[in-house]
């Protein structure tokens, strides 16, 4: 695989959310066309939250990060596209301003539409239009994102439907790649800590939109609502499932270990997806500090992963296959608790260490070195032959 030839590279799935990897997103479109980006749709901050709230819908943050980050903005007639999408609104702003800019772009007469290729913009145009039709009067767009605007817009005019939506934004966008919410429930993230304190919602446990934990996890798990904390079980798409079971090369990514990697693998069916593809597996943990992993070494957090894995097997499959490896740079990498290699063999899983941080991308991974490595282990695995429709 070379970068003369993404088209035809490899199937590189990612569980993730959140913007860790914006970077190797946009790194990795020089390499392969085909990734997988399986993202949650439980995110309960922000603009995300306000869209959820409104129309009862999964959260499309992180859909529309990932569309955009493998999207190559400098593309010919894709640079306004992408502008758009990532445009935000301001936070201080008159809600009644924002709506009559709102009601200008649907309308074409706002200045951000009229660099964007015609095609596009009557696309685009008329998914605002939907939105504005169902919004409720209450709706507040004061931060909001127009590109959660568009695609909300997009959802609610083609009844709900997910996977004619995300085509059309990634044949706007120019996306290189698959993207995919993992399940497409409006549901909320909550856990249980170590205290016996119940917490509903993704946004009080990442420590960025308040304190961070002081009490490490103990569980976590979907429920319908913050009012109804009521324990649920969501089921993958057959759609999703293909996806899974047609990776060449598995990957448990870097960032927010609980709201952005677990929160994707307890939708029933993916551990159960995961260990039937025999492609290798790899967890590459946080090389820095993770608020979300209070009291968890890295040891310990390859048993939670491991298990979350596991449990969504039955009784007959225990032991399947579901990690393989453990992608580490442990001299230049802040990792927690002693890190012993013949431990982890004994427990089924080989720990490799490389190099894949430098001066220039402390305390992160720098994302050429990350993306060389992935393809050249993507290419350990032979090219499956499932064919996937949405």
């Amino acid at each position: 695989m070379s970068l003369n030839a993404p088209d035809s590279g490899p199937r590189i799935l990612f569980f993730s959310g959140g913007s860790a990897l914006r970077e190797l997103s946009r790194e990795l479109i020089r390499h392969t066309s085909n990734s997988i980006h399986l993202v949650t749709p439980f995110d309960s901050g922000g603009s995300s939250a306000e869209i959820s709230r409104a129309f009862d819908l999964f959260s499309v943050g992180d859909l529309r990060n990932r569309l955009m980050a493998l999207a190559d903005p400098n593309q010919t007639g894709r640079k306004d596209i992408h502008s758009l999408f990532t445009h935000r609104f301001h936070k201080k702003s008159d809600n009644a301003v924002l709506l009559n800019e709102l009601y200008l772009a649907a309308s074409g007469k706002a200045e951000s539409l009229s660099r964007v290729p015609a095609g596009a913009a009557r696309v685009i145009r008329g998914f605002l239009k939907s939105f504005l039709k169902y919004m409720p009067a209450d709706f507040d767009l004061r931060g909001a994102s127009v590109g959660n605007l568009i695609l909300t817009g997009g959802l609610l005019a083609g009844n709900r439907r997910v996977g004619p939506v995300i085509k059309r934004v990634s044949a706007l966008a120019g996306t290189k790649g698959i993207v995919r919410p993992v399940c497409n429930r409006h549901l909320q993230l909550a856990a249980v800590l170590e205290s016996g304190e119940l917490i509903v919602g993704q946004h009080l446990l990442t420590g960025k939109e308040v304190p961070p934990l002081s009490v490490p996890v103990s569980e976590i798990f979907l429920v319908k609502s913050t009012e109804s904390p009521t324990r649920v079980l969501p089921f993958i798409s057959p759609y999703v499932r293909s996806l899974i079971r047609s990776a060449d090369l598995i990957i448990f990514p870097f960032g927010s270990f609980y709201t952005s990697l677990l929160a994707c693998l307890l939708v029933a069916g993916v551990g159960r997806a995961v260990a039937s593809n025999p492609c290798p597996k790899v967890f590459i943990p946080n090389p820095y500090d993770d608020p979300e992993q209070l009291g968890l070494s890295l040891t310990q957090s390859v048993k939670v992963l491991k298990n979350c894995l596991q449990r969504d097997l039955p009784p007959s499959r225990y032991g399947s296959r579901v990690l393989d490896t453990v992608l580490i740079d442990q001299e230049r990498g802040d990792y927690r608790g002693a890190i012993d290699a013949l431990e982890f063999s004994a427990s089924g899983v080989k720990l490799q260490n490389i190099r894949l941080i430098t001066e220039k991308s402390k305390p992160g991974f720098d994302p050429s070195l990350m993306a060389k490595v992935l393809m050249e282990m993507a290419g350990q695995s032979s090219p499956s032959s499932f064919c996937l429709s949405s």
